[in-house]
């Protein structure tokens, strides 16, 4: 199969896993990485063997099919735009847009010029989650009754070297971590129908103690503890917890609940982790993970999946389709933490086709 000429713009904190993990994936061939700061955009051209360039000239260039999207949340949905402007097809890091209005807009966009858009995460393509898929379609949970969502955390101004936008609008637990959590769910149990949540922002400033901004103190605009429920259109109720506030706990990332038995998934920001299965009268037991990627980070997977897709015509499965929905659902939490009211999701969605081939080796195989 044709290898896919593809462009980066971005190339801050992420774009590193992104480079390392796209040399598994030879269909990827990447002509060039580009940044509003040059300098940063060089040291990863140095670093990972690639040319860098100027971001107008990567959108120039007529050989590029593909431009993957690694800017901050905010500009997001600006680069997307111009990259479909110059015929492009676009793959954007999470979140699609830091509104529901705006990525409808740019899947709006895509749509009237016939190309593709894609988002991350990518990670429910992963081994780990892709074994506790074949899980729930086994029947073996029964009907689907619920499940918890967990990530809570101190804030990533301890580890992060620019965190600031962490807590600008487009930030927060929601829209920072939800895409991994609320995309794996779609992906085990289908579409959300309502959404209800209560959110707090109970310091309205942080101080970074990482380096190299060690002391500065930044302003907090986003909710930074939220606490929600999402109701699917399958009849299960899940419980989600998302915040910057909390010093610790023992929630498991994920626990999905059926009428006959009870899954552990594994974290949804890895591809790979444990994977255990509770039927109704007996323990957990583990689950043998035998699907492809789940021994790394392979940051960049969807990306190949988009890639194969173009060139065989199907669809990809990280799509602009699934990253506006699970847009609208984050966005529906604050909405109804503010006006205390349950908010219905618009959107419908497929669960994406599970992952039955392997890429690692540029071709697909079944």
């Amino acid at each position: 199969m044709d290898r896919l000429p593809i462009g980066i713009i971005g190339c801050g904190n992420i774009s590193a896993a992104y480079l390392t993990a796209m040399a598994s994936f030879p269909i990827l061939d990447i002509r060039g990485v580009a940044d509003l700061d040059a300098a940063a955009a060089q040291a990863r051209a140095d670093a990972f063997g690639v040319p860098a360039r100027s971001i107008e000239a990567l959108l120039a260039d007529d050989a590029i099919e593909l431009v993957v999207n690694l800017t901050v949340p905010k500009a997001h949905v600006a680069v997307a735009l111009r990259a479909l402007e110059a015929g492009k097809h676009t793959y954007s890091e999470k979140p699609l847009g830091v509104t529901f209005e705006e990525g409808r807009r740019l899947a709006e966009a895509a749509e009237t010029k016939g190309l593709r858009i894609g988002a991350a995460p990518d990670t429910f393509l992963g081994g780990g989650h892709q074994t506790a898929r074949a899980v729930v379609d086994s029947g073996v949970l029964g009907q689907p009754v619920g499940g918890t969502a967990f990530f809570l955390c101190p804030g990533h101004e301890r580890w992060h070297p620019n965190p600031g936008f962490y807590y600008e609008a487009g930030g927060g637990p929601i829209l920072d971590m939800g895409p991994y959590y609320i995309t794996g769910l779609v992906n085990l149990l289908g579409p959300v129908a309502e959404v209800a949540a209560f959110a707090t922002a109970l310091r309205k400033e942080r101080v970074i103690t990482s380096e190299p901004r060690n002391g500065e103190r930044i302003p907090v605009e986003v909710a930074t503890h939220v606490a929600g429920v999402m109701a699917f259109e399958n009849g299960a109720v899940v419980q989600i917890g998302m915040s910057f506030d909390v010093a610790g706990h023992r929630h498991l990332p994920i626990e999905v609940y059926g009428t006959d038995g009870t899954l552990v998934v594994p974290d949804p920001n890895r591809f790979g982790g444990p994977v255990e299965l509770l039927r109704k009268g007996g323990d957990f037991q583990p689950v043998a993970v035998d699907q492809p990627y789940a021994d790394g980070n392979y940051r960049s997977l969807g990306v190949a999946d988009m890639a194969h897709a173009i060139r065989s015509g199907r669809p990809h499965r990280a799509s602009g389709a699934l990253a506006l929905h699970v847009l609208e659902v984050m966005e529906a939490f604050q909405r109804a933490a503010e006006t205390g009211r349950t908010i219905r999701i618009t959107t419908r969605v497929d669960r994406p086709p599970p992952l039955s081939e392997s890429l690692a080796d540029g071709r697909l195989v079944r």
